[in-house]
Order: structure tokens, then sequence, then C-alpha cells
């Protein structure tokens, strides 16, 4: 639990102070944000903002979980680890993308194609060594499961390997992009995805809690078959700090933007804790805003082109949809919050349900 308080306390203090120097250093070399000549004119004044802030996230996450690993004298573990590998990686195929933009002075980054195949190889390099038998701890649990999971493993099906690896594509390819889509207004990703990385955080010490190598009873079925659960809180409270840290200068009207950098990271992160506490199906209740967000641009396109022309929403993303029907920025920001949180509320309700009812 030190390491848990640790991580969290440091990535936020470590984002808190580094955010506000890269603010400095990114303005001072004029690494601003291109805005796309489509959107809503109220995003025009917003031209040259310094982006790329996702690195300090990044950085501040990493940074205070090796230190919080020094500090507690204990050893990473392969779970956390992977996480991690999946979070950075992510990040780094997006601060490609931001760093072809800066520098060709365009929205237009890397070609979705070339983004793809980034996200793609991060995310079966990740699949294929937590599904891999060799990192089977003395229980033989590995990091990822061959099962269909929403709060735990179903074990009556076992998934072939192949069928595994594609769905943690798909997880990590659609979570990553998710996030991306949500990140359109001042703090709107950054504020979302504190709150759904603390659900993970207190998800993680419950299955600890409650493993099923140490339940008295786990033939009820009331455990947790989780390699390192324990640490994944750790990251997952680095995460949550980091994200915490950078909203102080992103909230409206931001000072700095996470870019695809942050945003691909932070949707990077919560697929893995997802895939890795063998909770795939509840990430769509506990994300049910980037959820939300990445359905309206599918409908959009979709009627757009079935109709020739026509549209659904006035502009996609969802979140542009109310800043065109009038909205101040900060309305949809707050109430795009108030539904994350009464989400991420249903999607630990729905985590905790059995051991209410079981009292």
């Amino acid at each position: 639990m030190r390491a848990i308080l640790l991580s969290g306390g440091l990535s936020l203090i470590l984002s808190l102070i580094g955010t506000r120097y890269a603010i400095r250093v990114l303005k001072a070399k004029g690494y601003g944000q291109e805005i796309r000549e489509e959107g809503p004119e109220s995003h025009k004044t917003k031209r040259g903002t310094p982006t790329m802030g996702g690195i300090v996230i990044i950085l501040a996450a990493l940074l205070a979980y090796g230190l919080a690993k020094l500090i507690t004298g204990e050893l990473p573990t392969a779970s956390a680890l992977l996480l991690l590998f999946l979070f950075a990686g992510c990040g780094l195929v997006g601060f490609l993308d931001d760093f072809i933009k800066i520098y060709r002075q365009r929205n237009l980054g890397l070609r979705s194609r070339a983004k793809m195949i980034g996200q793609t190889f991060i995310a079966l390099v990740f699949g294929g060594v937590a599904i891999s038998p060799w990192l089977e701890n003395s229980h033989g649990v590995r990091p990822a499961s061959l099962h269909i999971s929403v709060l735990r493993d179903w074990q009556a099906w076992t998934i072939p390997a192949v069928i595994v690896m594609a769905l943690i594509w798909i997880i990590v390819t659609g979570t990553s992009n998710a996030v991306n889509l949500t990140d359109g207004l001042d703090g709107l990703a950054a504020g979302a995805s504190v709150m759904v990385f603390g659900a993970y955080t207190l998800i993680n010490i419950f299955q600890s809690n409650q493993t099923c190598f140490q339940s008295p009873a786990p033939e009820l079925g009331r455990c947790y078959e989780v390699r390192d659960p324990l640490d994944l809180a750790v990251v997952a409270a680095a995460i949550t700090g980091a994200a915490f840290g950078f909203l102080w200068w992103n909230a409206s009207p931001a000072q700095i933007f996470m870019g695809d950098t942050g945003s691909l990271a932070l949707g990077g992160g919560l697929a893995g804790l997802a895939i890795l506490t063998r909770t795939e199906l509840l990430l769509l209740i506990l994300g049910g805003l980037f959820v939300m967000e990445t359905l309206s641009v599918m409908m959009q396109v979709s009627y757009f082109k079935a109709t020739k022309g026509k549209r659904i929403f006035r502009m996609a993303p969802i979140h542009h949809h109310f800043e065109m029907l009038g909205w101040e920025q900060v309305t949809v920001v707050i109430r795009f919050w108030i539904i994350t949180g009464l989400l991420v509320a249903g999607g630990l309700g729905l985590f905790y349900a059995e051991w209410v009812a079981g009292v």
C-alpha cells in the first residue's frame, strides 16, 4: 500500500512541476498546436498553444513508479512492466505523430496507416508476451488470460491464442484511439482519464485483497486470479496522479495540450489495465465516455457515406456537436465529466455488487 500512495503522490508532484516547466520550454521552441480549419470557430484562438504535454504524463508516471519501488525496496513485476511498456509504447507512436505536425506546421501528422502500424506493433508485442506461458507465476497464472472476462475470467471457454491476440489488438487500438478522439476540449480527456484510472486503482487493490491464492473459500467463485494486482495498482495510481497534475494546466483555458502523445498513452494504459485485470468488458462501462465519442464518429461517417452528404450530428466527435449547438466549452467538459463519474460509479458498483449482495 505504501508503494501505491508513493507512486500516486510523487507522480502528481512531478506532473505539476514538470508540466509548468514543459510549457516554458515548448513555448520557447515554438512547438504549438495546429488547429484544423473545419473545426469550431472558437478553437482558432488555441492555435500556437504548446502541445506534446503528454510527454510529462508519461515521464512522471514512469519516474514515480520507479521511485516508489526504490523507496519501498520492492521489485517490479512482469505485469507492471508490461503495462508500462504498452503505456509508453502507445505514447511513442503519439509523439511521432505530434512531432511531424509541429515540424511540418500542419494538422496532419503520421498517416493513418503508419499510426495503425505502430499501434499494431506495440499491441502485438504486448499481447504476445502477456499470454506467453513463460511468464506464469507459481500458481500458473499469466499476465493476460485465454478467457472472456467481465469481472473475472469465464473459465467455461478457453479461447485460441490467435483469437486472443486479435482481441488484444482490437482493445488496445480501439481504446487508444477512443481517448485520442475525446481529447478535443480543454481538460476533457485528462479529467475523464483520472476517474477511470482511479477506478482501476481501487479494482486492483480489491483484487489483491481477494486473490484466489489466499482466499479462505476460493470455491465460492468470488476471488480473482490476476497476476500481480497490487503492482498494477501502483502503476494505475502513478498514471492517475500524472494525469491529475497535468489537468491543473490543461483545464480551461488550457496552457498546454497533451497531444496524441498523451491521449494514445492514456488509452493504451486503460487497455492494458482492462486486459491484465481480466475486466475487458467492464472497460466498456468505466470508459463509457470514450465509447460514446467513438460511436459518434462511426455513426457520423457511416451515415454521411450512406446518405451522400447528410449528417447525424452537426460535428463529430459528439463534444463538438454540443459546441455547435451553442454550449460553452466549459459546460460541455463539466457535463461530460459528470457522465464519466456516473459511468465509473456504475462500473464500480457492478464490480462490487456480488460482494455487497453476499454480505
